[in-house]
C-alpha cells in the first residue's frame, strides 16, 4: 500500500525509500566501501539507535510503535552490514575511518587489554542482562496475550449488548486486541535477532583481531606489538562504534516489553510513581545522611540527602495544594448542584436569518390553511444558490406578538434590516408608470423596492391586470422582499464556515485549485473578504473555480483584498456584464466619467499600511453626487439601467464614494468589458 501523499511532501513514496534503503544494506556486504561513506553510516546508525531508543520512551502503549519488531530485524541487519564493511576495510587496507580510529584511541588509550575488557563488559551487560531479560519478558507477555484474547472478546461483546459502547467503538477494540496479540508474538521472535548481533559481535572481535595480527605481521611487516596495537585499536573501535548502538536498541527493546498499560510516556510515570510520595523520600535522605555520619563520604552523601529531602518538602506542598485545590473544586460543584441554573448557552445561538410574523399572518405559513410561504423560502434559497452562488442559512420562521398583526420583520444575525405590513386579503398592485386612479385602492409602497402601490380587493384583481398594473399576492410580497434583503445583505450572511463547506464542496472536483490556494497563498478568512466583496456588489461567486484560480494567479503578488476582487471580477467580465445589456442586442449603455475627474479622483487615492482610502474634498464630493444623481434620473427616464463606465483604478473608489446616494448602482471598469461589446455612452458624470 502506497504511502499517504503529504502537502510538503517529506514522507511521500517512504515505501519505496525503505525498500532501496534495505537492499542497499544488503549490498553493503559485497560491494567496498569508502572510508568517508562509512563514517556517515555509523553516525547514521548510532542515530537511528538513538531515535530509536527516546521513541519507546515518549510512548504510551506498545501499539504505538507496533512496527517495532520489523525495525529490530532492519537495524541488525544495517549493523551486521557495517561489521562486515568495517572488517574487510580493517583487514585489507588496516584504517576503517575516522570513527572507528577515534573510538578505539579514545577508549583504549595505550592499553590494548583495556579496550578488549570494555567491549567484552559492554556485549556481556547487552546479552547476558538487557537481551536475556527482554527476551523473557516478550515470551511471556505473548503466551499471556494469546491467553487473554477470548476473555477480552468476550467483555467487548458484553459491553456492546448492554449498549455502553457502540458498533465502531467495538471493532476498535477487537482490532487493537488483535495488534496487541500480533506484536507480543512479534516480539518474542525478534529479540532473537538482538541475542544473535551479540553473539556476532564477539566472534567478530575475535577474527578481526587474529586476522588482523597475521595480516600485520606476515603481509605487511609490522612488529608482533605493532600488529597487536594497531588492529586491536581498530578492532575495540569497530566493535564499540556497532555495539553502543546495539545496547541502545536493547535498552529500547526492553522498555517496550515491560511497559505496562498506562495514559502517560515513561518519563511521567517514573517521576510521578518514584518521586510522588515525600515519606519515601525522606527515608532516603535520613538514610544516605546516616551513612555519611559513620565514616563513608560525606560531601555527596549529604548532597543527595539535601536534595531528596529538598524533593520531599516540595512533593509535600504540592500535594497538600492540589488536595486544598479537590476540595475547593468539590465544594463548588456542590454549590453548583445546589442552585441548578437554567442552561443558558443555547440562548447565545444567533440565527442568521429570522423572519418574524404578526399573529394576522400566520396563515401565510400554515399549510393547513392553504399557506405556502415555506415553500417559497425554500425556493429562495435556490434561487439564491442558483443566481449568486450562496449557500442561504436556514431561515427562521416565528410569530412575534411584539409586532402588529400585520406586520413583518426580516433581522440578520438578531438584528432588523427590513420589515412591513401587509394586507392578508388583498393584492399589492404596482402601476406600470403614472397611476391615473382607474383603479381604487390603498396607497402604500411596495417593501422590497419602495415603488408605489395600492392594496386592491380580491375583485378589482381583473381590472387592475387589464389597466396594465402587476398584480401580487401577500405570500408574494414577503418573498420578494425576503429574496431583495437575502442579495443586499449576501455579504454579511457569508460566514467563515460557509466559505469552508464551498471550499470543500470546490475540493471534491478541483483538489489542486484548493490546495495551491489555500492555506499557502491566502487564508480562509482572506478568501471570506474576497467573496464578500463580490456579493457586496452582487456578483455572483457560483464559479468559484475560475474566482479561486484568479486569486492563486494574483495572490503571490498582492494579498490586498480589494485589488484581488477586481482581477476576480475582470475574470468574471461576461457574467456580470450580460445582465446590462440592451435586450436582444451585443450593446451596453453607460454613463462615462469625465477625464478630469478621474484624474482628480485617481489623485485624491491615498495609500496606507493599513490599505487604501479616498481622500477628496466635500464640496467636490458633493458636486460629483449631484451630477451622478441628475444622470441617474436622466438615464432611468428615457429606458435604460443605470451603468457607470470608468477607468480600472478608479472603479473601486467611485463605488464606494456613491454607494450611500445611490446603493445599486452598477459601476464597471474597463477591463470588464469584452471586445465584442459595443459601448455607448448616453452620459457622463462631470
Amino acid at each position: 500500500m502506497a504511502a499517504p501523499q503529504t502537502k510538503n511532501g517529506a514522507i511521500s513514496y517512504t515505501d519505496l525509500g525503505v525498500a532501496i534503503a534495505i537492499l542497499a544494506t544488503v549490498i553493503m556486504m559485497i560491494i567496498p566501501l569508502n572510508p568517508i561513506f562509512l563514517d556517515m553510516l555509523l553516525i547514521f546508525n548510532i542515530t537511528i539507535a538513538m531515535l530509536v531508543l527516546l521513541a519507546t520512551m515518549f510512548v504510551e502503549g506498545a501499539l504505538e510503535i507496533s512496527v517495532f519488531p520489523t525495525l529490530l530485524l532492519i537495524t541488525t541487519l544495517l549493523r551486521l552490514a557495517l561489521n562486515v564493511s568495517s572488517t574487510r576495510l580493517v583487514l585489507l587496507e588496516g584504517y576503517a575511518g575516522q570513527v572507528i580510529e577515534r573510538f578505539g584511541n579514545f577508549v583504549i588509550g595505550s592499553s590494548p587489554v583495556v579496550g578488549v575488557v570494555v567491549f567484552i563488559i559492554l556485549v556481556i551487560i547487552q546479552f547476558m542482562v538487557i537481551t536475556k531479560g527482554a527476551e523473557r519478558v516478550a515470551e511471556v507477555a505473548a503466551r499471556f496475550t494469546l491467553d487473554a484474547m477470548p476473555g477480552k472478546q468476550m467483555a467487548i461483546d458484553a459491553d456492546l449488548n448492554q449498549g455502553m459502547i457502540n458498533e465502531a467503538e467495538a471493532k476498535k477494540r477487537r482490532r487493537d486486541i488483535q495488534r496487541e496479540a500480533d506484536f507480543y508474538g512479534a516480539m518474542d521472535g525478534a529479540t532473537k535477532f538482538v541475542k544473535g548481533d551479540a553473539i556476532a559481535g564477539i566472534i567478530i572481535l575475535i577474527v578481526n583481531i587474529l586476522g588482523g595480527f597475521f595480516i600485520g605481521v606476515l603481509q605487511k611487516n609490522l612488529s608482533v606489538g605493532q600488529a597487536a596495537m594497531k588492529y586491536t585499536i581498530l578492532t575495540v573501535g569497530d566493535g564499540l562504534v556497532t555495539q553502543i548502538p546495539a545496547l541502545l536498541i536493547s535498552t529500547a527493546t526492553g522498555i517496550i516489553v515491560t511497559r505496562a498499560a498506562s495514559d502517560s510516556n515513561l518519563g511521567q510515570d517514573l517521576t510521578g510513581q518514584l518521586f510522588g510520595r515525600p515519606r519515601i523520600l525522606y527515608i532516603g535522605a535520613g538514610v544516605l545522611a546516616l551513612l555519611g555520619v559513620i565514616g563513608l563520604p560525606p560531601f555527596p552523601l549529604f548532597s543527595m540527602s539535601a536534595f531528596l529531602a529538598f524533593l520531599g518538602y516540595r512533593m509535600t506542598r504540592v500535594k497538600a495544594a492540589t488536595a486544598v485545590a479537590e476540595i475547593e473544586k468539590a465544594q463548588e460543584q456542590e454549590i453548583e448542584e445546589i442552585k441548578k441554573p437554567e442552561n443558558v448557552i443555547s440562548l447565545l445561538n444567533v440565527d442568521p436569518l429570522e423572519l418574524e410574523m404578526g399573529y394576522a399572518l400566520i396563515p401565510l405559513v400554515d399549510t393547513q390553511q392553504g399557506g405556502d410561504l415555506l415553500d417559497r423560502v425554500i425556493m429562495i434559497r435556490r434561487q439564491c444558490a442558483l443566481e449568486l452562488g450562496l449557500v442561504v442559512p436556514p431561515i427562521r420562521l416565528r410569530d412575534n406578538m411584539q409586532l402588529k398583526p400585520n406586520a413583518y420583520s426580516i433581522k440578520i444575525k438578531g438584528v432588523e434590516v427590513a420589515g412591513g405590513e401587509l394586507m392578508p386579503d388583498h393584492y399589492l398592485a404596482m402601476a406600470p408608470g403614472f397611476d391615473d386612479g382607474s383603479v381604487p385602492g390603498i396607497d402604500t409602497r411596495e417593501p422590497a423596492f419602495g415603488l408605489p402601490a395600492k392594496w386592491i380587493t380580491a375583485q378589482m384583481r381583473d381590472q387592475a391586470e387589464l389597466a396594465g398594473f402587476t398584480v401580487v399576492d401577500p405570500p408574494s410580497v414577503i418573498a420578494t422582499h425576503l429574496t431583495e434583503v437575502i442579495k443586499t445583505h449576501a455579504h454579511e450572511i457569508l460566514g467563515r464556515q460557509d466559505v469552508q463547506t464551498l471550499v470543500d464542496h470546490v475540493k471534491q472536483t478541483h483538489p489542486a485549485v484548493v490546495s495551491e490556494l489555500i492555506p499557502d497563498l491566502l487564508s480562509l478568512g482572506d478568501v471570506q473578504k474576497i467573496l464578500a466583496g463580490l456579493l457586496k456588489e452582487r456578483v455572483p461567486i457560483r464559479d468559484l473555480v475560475t474566482i479561486m484560480e484568479t486569486m492563486a494567479d494574483h495572490a503571490r503578488i498582492t494579498k490586498d483584498p480589494d485589488v484581488l476582487i477586481e482581477y476576480a471580477r475582470q475574470a468574471l467580465a461576461r457574467q456580470i456584464v450580460k445582465p446590462y445589456l440592451v435586450p436582444g442586442t451585443n450593446e451596453l449603455a453607460v454613463i462615462s466619467l469625465d477625464p478630469s475627474l478621474e484624474n482628480r479622483i485617481r489623485e485624491a487615492i491615498q495609500q496606507t499600511e493599513h490599505g487604501t482610502y479616498l481622500a477628496i474634498d466635500p464640496m467636490d464630493a458633493q458636486r460629483i453626487l449631484s451630477s451622478l444623481s441628475s444622470e441617474v434620473e436622466r438615464v432611468s427616464q428615457i429606458g435604460y439601467q443605470p451603468v457607470v463606465l470608468c477607468a480600472p483604478i478608479v472603479r473601486l473608489y467611485f463605488k464606494r464614494l456613491t454607494e450611500r446616494i445611490v446603493p445599486h448602482l452598477v459601476v464597471l471598469s474597463y477591463n470588464e468589458i469584452s471586445t465584442q461589446l459595443q459601448v455607448q455612452t448616453i452620459g457622463m458624470v462631470k
